[in-house]
């Protein structure tokens, strides 16, 4: 059975100033995720889900969902407000505007996948490497399997010059994830990199090992994100801006038994469309890729 790859694009893109998840930065036009999908494609997955928002869907398939759909088995879903909440949570949360974060997006697709999966976000590079990875692991299990996977970066690779990045940093031990701990501002001050948080400023190293929100998952994982949502939204019904991440998530299902998983590592250097002043950066990585003979110029047929 041929994994699925699950794109997390349902994002507002405050901090970058427009819909990341459908700026072209490819030779014609190609977005950020039409190369990840690719990558995908090339590394023995089956199909792609998107989650998107209901307003970027007309603009979502004339970009990027009907391209990629005549290339590739393709569909999605939508991510909504009130999707997974009861008459009463809605009306606790009414005027809420944020999404409530990716653990929500991710349980948005449960009813549309049956096997196992990798989840990614619409708006990072990741390197034709750790798809392959994945996707040899997902291909290896079983649809009841706990065997859980992530692929993990080095900080430093992942880190933007342009503003603050939030990255899980991971704890692991015999190549199995121990735990993660999100940190939402993490940024050069000076050549220094700095964690800023409620508790105070850390300095990092850079070789911490950290989430990119690239895991892959049996079907089982779902029922484990389920109950850690319930948990969530009952604490944080009324709060405008916390969110659910995967990464706690993900860490949960290990801190309560409930599965483990590997962590492989990659050394590929992290690229993604976080702020405005990123895109000509990423532009020019994608050019030299493809010069390289990554990617071919044009990177559908069709």
């Amino acid at each position: 059975m041929k994994p699925t790859l699950l794109v997390l694009a349902a994002g507002m893109g405050s901090r970058y100033g427009g819909i990341k998840q459908i700026d072209g930065v490819g030779a014609h036009d190609e977005t950020l995720l039409d190369y990840g999908v690719y990558d995908a494609k090339e590394s023995g997955f089956g199909r792609v889900v998107f989650i998107i928002r209901k307003d970027i869907e007309k603009d979502f398939r004339e970009r990027v969902f009907d391209r990629i759909a005549r290339n590739f088995d393709a569909s999605y879903v939508f991510q909504g407000m009130d999707d997974l909440l009861t008459a009463e949570q809605k009306r606790l949360s009414a005027g809420r505007t944020k999404p409530w974060g990716t653990v929500h997006a991710l349980l948005c697709a449960r009813d549309v996948i049956a096997e196992p999966f990798a989840v990614i976000n619409a708006d990072d590079y990741y390197g034709r490497e750790a798809f392959q990875i994945l996707g040899t692991h997902l291909s290896g299990i079983e649809t009841e399997s706990v065997e859980h996977a992530m692929v993990g970066y080095v900080l430093r690779n992942t880190m933007s010059r342009s503003g603050t990045v939030s990255r899980a940093i991971c704890s692991v031990n015999d190549g199995y994830l121990v735990s993660m701990k999100e940190h939402t501002k993490i940024g050069y001050e000076e050549e220094r990199i700095i964690s800023r948080s409620e508790d105070g400023p850390v300095q990092l190293s850079g070789s911490e090992p950290v989430s990119m929100n690239f895991f892959g998952f049996a079907p089982t994982a779902f029922e484990s994100f389920t109950s850690y949502w319930e948990a969530f939204i009952n604490a944080n019904v009324t709060s405008a801006k916390n969110e659910c991440y995967l990464p706690n998530g993900a860490s949960a299902i290990v801190t309560r038994g409930e599965g483990r998983l590997r962590f492989y590592t990659t050394d590929a250097t992290w690229f993604g469309m976080t702020y405005s002043e990123d895109r000509p950066i990423v532009k020019a990585e994608l050019a030299k890729k493809v010069a390289s003979g990554v990617y071919p110029e044009k990177l559908w047929s069709k």
